[in-house]
């Protein structure tokens, strides 16, 4: 395997992961929306997000599909498609005078292609280039969703740059051309692996993962999630098929298990600034609360291929335990220090999601069938998208402001992702998956 080649798509995946997740950054946009349609409700600003949240998850199931049948490239240049139009098109059908066909183009545009197109990029980028890394799936998951998940932080200043000198409607078709631009630039350094022979040991720096079969480097199957030499005698696994994926426990089980650690993180990520603020501290920890959510990702990916799957889902989990305790310190003592250290691990334990998500699918379900696993897997962000946010409001609404019953949710629901890991890690036993 050319080790240079692949650290190439592995860096050429993560700068296109970047751009695309400027879909994370609605907030930069909410904020210039509002001052120009200023008839528009706190509902009808969100809703373009959350519809984005729902076709990205239908795009990576569409983007899963093409990426069997299709060349990583030609399925790449399809999202960059979609996105560059749902963006250039915003900065015609956004009219000021008419802010009801406005909304629905947005909701149309922004909520419904530019996210379908993000969700095939996303899907296709990351089933093409982690292959590539057997023995470092977590690893190299990790860094290309660093990429997807500090993208809107990286391009804030850029967005609040552009808006301020040509206007919101202007932005979005810059940014529709500069992220096709990239799209379909990256989309020729990226490629899916060949099946090869690995009758050969494994180099030092990229040993094969696990129980797979002893043919292909994309059939092999990590064990616990730890790292195995390629050559090391083992029986023959099978690679799942959707259809056998989505009738074991363990998928159901890991599919809860995201869904709590996403919308405990959601639960307080979306109101960091004003818990800082509240705290007395400065609202713009909130950014670093999202510089610590990408680096979650790296972080927990690496555990997953050094201990293992169960001991790296149990690490994130007791992350977002020590988070609760440490954002109920600060109500109990009135101290800001604890916000500093709570936010930043809330941030650490949601990044970990996407990575383990990725990771844990590889290993239990195999390599063939990735893609489109994986992407039912990404499913479980829409009702975390919707479950947090919720919760989080009426918890705020029924305490007057306060957030002491929404960092005790916190708790509960890292409880709930204890009890769901050890449940997995149970039925996975029972079925022999690891």
């Amino acid at each position: 395997m050319n080790t240079g080649k692949k650290w190439g798509y592995l860096v050429a995946g993560a700068v296109m992961l970047l751009f695309i997740g400027l879909i994370y950054g609605w907030s930069i946009f909410r904020g210039p929306l509002g001052e120009v349609f200023t008839d528009w409700d706190k509902t009808q600003l969100s809703l373009p997000f959350t519809i984005s949240i729902i076709f990205f998850c239908v795009g990576g199931f569409v983007g899963g599909r093409l990426t069997q049948r299709l060349p990583s490239r030609v399925v790449v240049l399809i999202a960059a498609a979609f996105v560059f139009i749902g963006f250039f098109m915003l900065s015609v059908a956004l009219n000021e005078s008419n802010p009801d066909g406005s909304l629905l183009a947005l909701d149309m545009l922004y909520g419904v292609l530019v996210g379908f197109g993000v969700g095939i990029a996303y899907n296709s980028i990351l089933s093409s280039v982690t292959p590539w890394f057997p023995g470092r799936m977590g690893l190299a998951s990790g860094i290309l969703l660093l990429g997807f998940g500090v993208g809107a932080l990286v391009f804030a200043g850029v967005v609040t740059q552009l808006v301020a000198s040509v206007g919101i409607f202007k932005t979005f078709a810059i940014l529709g051309v500069a992220v096709a631009v990239v799209l379909a630039a990256g989309s020729f350094f990226i490629k899916k692996p060949e099946a090869t022979p690995v009758a050969a040991k494994a180099s030092s720096n990229d040993k094969e993962m696990g129980a797979g079969n002893p043919e292909t480097i994309e059939d092999h199957k990590p064990k616990n999630g730890a790292p195995t030499p390629a050559d090391a005698a083992s029986p023959k696994t099978n690679d799942y098929t959707l259809g056998a994926t989505l009738k074991t426990g363990a998928f159901w089980l890991l599919f809860l298990w995201n869904i709590a650690i996403c919308a405990g993180g959601l639960l307080v990520i979306g109101s960091a600034a004003q818990i800082s603020e509240a705290f007395g501290a400065l609202g713009t920890l909130g950014l670093i609360v999202s510089v610590f959510n990408g680096l979650g990702r790296p972080i927990n990916g690496a555990l997953y291929d050094r201990i293992g799957r169960m001991k790296a889902m149990m690490f994130c989990t007791e992350i977002m335990m020590l988070a609760g305790f440490m954002l109920l310190l600060a109500v109990f003592t009135g101290n800001a220090v604890f916000v500093f250290i709570g936010l930043p691990l809330v941030g650490i334990s949601y990044g970990g999601s996407p990575a383990l998500l990725s990771a844990s699918t590889a290993g239990f379900f195999g390599r063939k069938y990735f893609a489109m696993n994986f992407a039912a897997g990404t499913f479980c962000l829409a009702p975390a998208a919707i479950i947090g946010p919720i919760i989080a409001a009426k918890l705020q609404e029924s305490s007057g402001g306060a957030y002491n019953t929404t960092f005790i949710m916190l708790l509960v629901l890292a409880v709930v992702s204890l009890l769901l890991n050890l449940a997995l890690t149970a039925s996975a036993k029972r079925a022999k998956m690891e």
